[in-house]
């Protein structure tokens, strides 16, 4: 009987030990085909292919016939049109139609007339395409009576303007991945640029003028360069020289807290509708969508335009930090109203126009994702250069401490626990053969002493 209990417990270990291999090759099998650890699952949209067509289709129908274009809740591309000629070419292009009263070309005048009236610090005005207006916002630092006379401006041009009073103020951000200092205030880090020579770092251009030497740590003990060119107001965007010249390791990631970062593979145009990302030195990480393009913004110290409009929050400390969806660069955080506990308004200065006015390249990942290089010209559909590593691909952030061995061979999304286990259900295997082989051995012993003794 106790002979019989060892064998059913021999070929139950057996079994478990073939078991177990199974399951380990499994588990490695999957974690090799998934996406690396700790990859920010918010980093995956679908709106840079649908941009790509929603911009095509504007482009060859015209300013006249169409009216902006956006990323539909189903991620399919929306475009505006104002004939039902035009709305059937977009739906033999696979795209969504909505037939609306006023042209692109009608928005853009509106603009160009609030841009003609007097000036009022804390106003701002977008195109909403999928409202069909434009709408004006007032900030609580507004006067009654500038608000009445630009409210009489508005009705002059046409009922598509519409006129909105927020709480707050738009401001800008001064005070992203990472924290830059200086004389000015604290900003964040925008994005690495190369003109082939040396390296630079994009940020606001309200951060501070030409000239402005920065620092890149709390202390201030660290100089990290200076100021070499500014736009601002007008624009908002300015390039700071690195003292030694280059970036550093890293350069194609931007920090998203935690010692995390994602790696940038390119330049594109925001779409109205499509999920981005945000990376600050105060707020960190957030998300949400763009609401609006060429948006016009009046701060105190003077009117920005050209800025894409989102709903993702932002607080003092982030301007100048990166916006960026699927490992595309997009923006930098210009300003905008409210803050990261009840929402707001944030406004971002384009990437591709900073670069194209500077001269610039943006430094982005090699196709093999081992390191860095500088990006061709941007192109205009928001997608990726051609050979670029994966979108948005998690990347440790240099200067931080990693994760330790056992974290990583313990993580499920890794191929440590997988290996783990084909590891155990080897030895458990050796083991029980070796206790068979031990136990035959033992019991020839016994009959060889028995029969020759």
């Amino acid at each position: 009987m106790r002979h019989a209990r060892r064998r059913i417990v021999r070929r139950v270990a057996r079994l478990a030990a073939v078991g177990g291999l199974l399951v380990g090759g499994t588990m490695v099998t999957r974690a090799v085909a998934s996406e690396p650890p700790d990859a920010p699952a918010a980093s995956r949209t679908l709106a840079l292919p649908a941009s790509g067509t929603g911009s095509a289709l504007v482009a060859r129908l015209g300013a006249s016939r169409t009216a902006g274009h956006w990323i539909g809740p189903d991620g399919r591309p929306v475009v505006a049109v104002t004939d039902d000629e035009a709305a059937g070419e977009v739906r033999r292009a696979g795209a969504a139609a909505e037939v609306v009263p006023h042209s692109m070309a009608e928005l853009k005048s509106a603009t160009s007339a609030l841009r003609s009236a007097p000036r009022v610090a804390g106003t701002a005005w977008a195109l909403d395409y999928r409202s069909n207006e434009v709408v004006v916002r007032g900030d609580s630092t507004v006067p009654a009576a500038e608000w009445a006379r630009l409210t009489r401006v508005a009705e002059g041009i046409g009922g598509f303007v519409r006129m909105e009073r927020i709480e707050g103020a738009f401001t800008t951000r001064l005070n992203g991945g990472r924290p830059i200092l200086s004389t000015a205030g604290r900003c964040s880090a925008g994005f690495n640029v190369t003109d082939g020579r040396g390296d630079f770092l994009l940020t606001a251009g309200h951060c501070g003028p030409t000239g402005s030497v920065w620092f890149g740590d709390d202390g201030g003990g660290r100089q990290l360069g200076r100021t070499v060119a500014n736009s601002f107001p007008g624009d908002d965007f300015s390039l700071v020289a690195y003292t030694n010249g280059g970036a550093g390791n890293g350069s194609d990631v931007v920090a998203v807290g935690g010692g995390k970062g994602v790696r940038i593979t390119g330049t594109g145009e925001a779409a109205v509708g499509q999920r981005v990302f945000r990376s600050g030195s105060t707020s960190g990480l957030r998300d949400g969508r763009v609401t609006a393009l060429d948006a016009t913004v009046n701060y105190p110290e003077g009117t920005v335009s050209g800025l894409i409009q989102t709903d993702v929050c932002a607080e003092p400390g982030d301007s100048g930090g990166p916006m960026f969806s699927e490992g595309i660069a997009l923006g930098v955080t210009s300003g905008g109203s409210g803050d990261c506990a009840k929402g707001g308004t944030t406004f971002f200065q384009p990437v591709t126009e900073a670069l194209t006015s500077l001269g610039m390249r943006l430094i982005v990942s090699s196709p093999d994702g081992s390191g860095r290089r500088a990006a061709p010209a941007p192109p205009a559909s928001g997608t990726a250069a051609p050979g670029a590593a994966a979108p948005g691909a998690p990347a440790p952030v240099s200067g931080t401490g990693g994760s330790t061995l056992v974290s990583r061979l313990t993580d499920r999304r890794n191929v440590g626990p997988g290996l783990l286990v084909i590891a155990g259900s080897l030895i458990a295997l050796t083991a029980t053969r070796w206790l068979r082989t031990e136990r035959d051995r033992k019991a020839y012993r016994r009959y060889y002493s028995a029969t020759w003794g």
